[in-house]
């Protein structure tokens, strides 16, 4: 999978809280079945479910030692995924730059005018 084909892939994958507390569990170390099964409240074959998703999204790779099928965390998508995620907060961080200078512009207009409204001076 390439491209934007592979980030939807891992966004998916990401979209279920189950995965991501697997992605978790994994970025601690690399795990079977068993023991990813542990801290979960569903069973070994939901949990090998979830495994297949995150495998077909490059998160996780398996090997197998002996009869123990062990899971990795497969950082370099998730790398790409806040990647595409940065570009959008650089814009909302950009954006909200702005909307903070046009409102101390507008409350430093409304205390302007607050000022004139008090002054006697003006009045006359």
């Amino acid at each position: 999978m390439a491209g934007t084909d592979q980030l939807s892939a891992v966004f998916s994958a990401l979209a279920d809280p189950t995965r991501r507390a697997i992605i978790a569990e994994l970025a601690e170390r690399d795990a079977t079945v068993t023991e990813l099964t542990a801290p979960l409240s569903i069973s070994m074959p939901a949990v090998s479910r979830h495994l297949k998703v995150l495998e077909r999204a490059a998160l996780i790779s398996r090997s197998r030692s002996g009869k123990w099928r062990a899971s990795r965390l497969e950082a370099a998508p998730l790398r790409e995924a806040a990647d595409w995620i940065e570009r959008y907060r650089r814009f909302w961080d950009s954006s909200l730059t702005r909307l903070d200078a046009h409102l101390a512009a507008v409350q430093a207009a409304g205390r302007a005018t607050d000022q004139m409204d008090d002054d006697p001076k003006e009045l006359q």
